[in-house]
């Protein structure tokens, strides 16, 4: 324990606090730089680009589009982008929405009718990331399943069904059933494709609604290639974020059938999301859409290269999360300095990680960032990096 206490110490590890989940801490490195095309980010879960990049993209998008400009979530580019998703999860409609919190709230409002019951992930998002709206805001009744992991089964959701049903006496009903996948306070983890069919059938048989939170669904699908399209098949709606990986600044986009997406309008004007121009998320996302699935297949096949590249390395080990998805385990056996080693990255190397929690272990993000440098470079000023911090 000695020992372990002075390696942490002379390391850094010490004085850095435990981390949030994943996705909850600022990430700030990058905010200032400029040469995008050099900058790689193992942060987050896509390319973190500064306020100047972001302008630039989007007026060359916009000098090749003249027909971008939307008002209050109508025509423009927000238009295009609703039809694109209605395409791409096979669902009659789509409608573009300010946040995430917004479109996950208002498909179970409405999914679930008059019924306030709810069954969600414990460590979803709508459970525990969106200050309790669904409760305060939408008088729903979220009812936790599989306490610290990322997906339940379809017998522990039978179950829970059951015991409501026989404990209850003044039955308020069961509205939906909420999935988030992959799951962001899980690493990543993905929601097994077997689960969500029997899941998916059984909520069928017993006319129970079922949301799919899928605000990073492309990256699941890239890990497990399990098509969108397939995915949103399984739901009656389904929420994809355009910030994560879709190079925007903020905006959701939820799609379903005709009959629950023709009543979003009124619901986002009076829960205040009626926004009177929102093309400059729209417009980015938008054009990112048409290839990210092939982005993001070519920087899971490049960052599997890495991952071995990256274990052949003395100083460093990389493991994969259990049933993950673009997220990993990296440590660096050498007693460094942290700050200093995250420091050099960032100054020398411009390259971006987080820093590690309280047993030493680094969350590092594959995305599409790793596409702009070959591995052995990208290994290479990881390892430069590392001799220039020993502690």
């Amino acid at each position: 324990m000695k020992g372990r206490r002075e390696f942490l110490k002379s390391s850094g590890l010490a004085t850095i606090p435990l981390l949030l989940p994943v996705g909850l801490t600022p990430p700030a490195a990058f905010a200032n730089y400029t040469g995008k095309e050099e900058n790689i980010n193992f942060y987050t879960d896509g390319a973190l680009t500064s306020p100047l990049e972001y302008v630039k993209e989007l007026q060359e998008i916009i000098e090749k589009n003249n027909d971008t400009q939307d008002t209050y979530a109508k025509g423009g580019a927000v238009t295009k982008l609703e039809q694109k998703f209605a395409e791409i999860t096979g669902k009659e409609k789509a409608i573009y929405m300010p946040s995430g919190t917004m479109a996950n709230n208002l498909a179970l409002k409405v999914l679930s009718e008059g019924n306030t019951k709810i069954f969600v992930q414990e460590v979803s998002h709508l459970y525990r990331d969106e200050g309790d709206a669904a409760q305060s805001v939408h008088s729903k009744r979220l009812i936790p399943l599989a306490p610290g992991r990322a997906s339940f089964s379809f017998e522990e959701l039978k179950e829970a069904v059951s015991y409501l049903d026989k404990g209850e006496v003044f039955k308020s009903g069961i509205g939906a059933v909420s999935i988030e996948n992959p799951v962001r306070r899980a690493d990543g983890q993905v929601f097994p494709i077997e689960e969500i069919r029997r899941i998916s059938s059984y909520c069928r048989e017993h006319n129970i609604k079922l949301h799919l939170d899928g605000a990073r669904l492309h990256l699941a699908s890239a890990y497990t290639g399990i098509p969108i399209q397939e995915y949103a098949s399984y739901f009656d709606t389904v929420y994809i974020s355009l910030y994560k990986y879709l190079g925007s600044k903020g905006g959701a986009v939820l799609s379903g059938d005709a009959k629950v997406i023709d009543q979003m309008p009124h619901l986002i004007k009076i829960y205040g999301g009626n926004m009177y121009q929102n093309w400059p998320y729209a417009a980015m996302a938008l054009d990112k859409i048409t290839h990210i699935e092939d982005t993001l297949h070519k920087a899971k096949t490049k960052g599997e290269q890495l991952i071995s590249l990256i274990n052949q390395s003395p100083n460093m080990e990389i493991s994969r999360v259990p049933n993950g998805s673009n997220v990993f385990n990296l440590k660096v056996s050498a007693p460094v300095n942290y700050e200093k080693l995250i420091a050099h990255l960032k100054d020398k190397e411009r390259m971006q990680i987080r820093t590690p929690d309280s047993q030493g272990i680094i969350k590092f993000f594959i995305n599409e960032t790793v596409l702009k440098r070959s591995n052995d470079s990208i290994v290479n000023a990881l390892n430069k990096a590392i001799s220039s911090s020993l502690a």
